[in-house]
């Protein structure tokens, strides 16, 4: 026991000293707070008078604001992602229809242990604005989820692998909350008796992502986020999100987004959001 924790503390001290003879050569103005922050608008309208071959007048619109806070330092890397988006349509008679709603802000932690697999803590937070409807073949509306209601809350802490900015990924031990206060089927199993408000999960996390340009004006980027409770290891939830962007001008740019999720407790089924259209972007800072 002994001889394996002074190899272990061997290694670290190494690796910290051979860390820190080549972060000695990295200039000083690198390090410190950088941000970015984007707007965006999507607008799609079509409008019809005396149109022989038929057609709805329809109105859509998503609002979109995304962006990172890095503060990096010698031994240290802290970033936050957030982004914040809403949108509706408009279709004829039937009224304003939300299209996507979404609060999604992560903050990761880490320590620069190694050039490539480095120790970190997170945690991210999942919600969204307005109130959520399904619609029957009538068009009834009923109400199925609302402000923080649910609300998902991840901490992690494991190891995170980096390879140049086109590929990271980390794995780490997470405790995945569930909060609701009226929707509770959201933090229920399909089929449990007992009715609860609040869900805690201990499991695995892994999270990967993917920033790769494909060509000068395409981007492609990537998240897939797994979680795996330790009481149901064969129900993995799936979270992934998929994005390729071409940038026409300055501020034009044309994207198409789709997302996968896969969660047993709020649908047997996979979920699977589309979306296609043109954006104005414009850079913040």
């Amino acid at each position: 026991m002994r001889s394996t924790f002074i190899l272990f503390f061997c290694a670290f001290t190494l690796s910290a000293f051979a860390q820190d003879s080549t972060k000695a050569l990295t200039p000083p103005d690198t390090f410190g707070w950088k941000h970015t922050l984007v707007s965006m608008l999507t607008l799609t309208q079509s409008s019809y008078k005396d149109w022989a071959q038929g057609g709805d007048d329809a109105l859509a619109y998503t609002g979109t604001i995304s962006g990172k806070s890095v503060d990096d330092e010698q031994m240290t890397n802290w970033t936050t992602t957030y982004r914040f988006a809403f949108g509706q349509a408009n279709l004829a008679n039937q009224g304003a229809r939300k299209t996507d709603d979404a609060i999604d802000v992560s903050s990761v932690y880490l320590y620069k242990l190694d050039k490539y697999v480095n120790p970190y803590i997170s945690v991210a937070l999942l919600s969204q604005f307005a109130p959520g409807y399904t619609y029957d073949d009538s068009g009834r509306a009923t109400q199925v989820s609302k402000f923080f209601d649910p609300g998902y809350l991840t901490e992690a802490a494991g190891f995170g692998y980096t390879s140049g900015p086109q590929f990271k990924t980390r794995l780490g031990f997470a405790m995945r909350e569930v909060f609701t206060s009226e929707f509770t089927q959201y933090a229920n199993d399909p089929g449990a008796t007992q009715i609860v408000k609040t869900r805690v999960d201990g499991g695995l996390q892994s999270v990967t992502e993917v920033n790769l340009k494909i060509d000068d004006n395409v981007l492609f980027t990537a998240k897939l986020d797994l979680f795996d409770a330790f009481k149901s290891f064969k129900q993995i939830i799936v979270n992934s999100d998929n994005t390729i962007t071409a940038k026409v001008s300055k501020y034009i740019s044309a994207g198409l987004d789709v997302q996968f999720i896969n969660d047993h407790t709020v649908s047997t089924r996979t979920q699977i959001k589309e979306g296609l259209g043109l954006n104005l972007s414009y850079s913040i800072f």
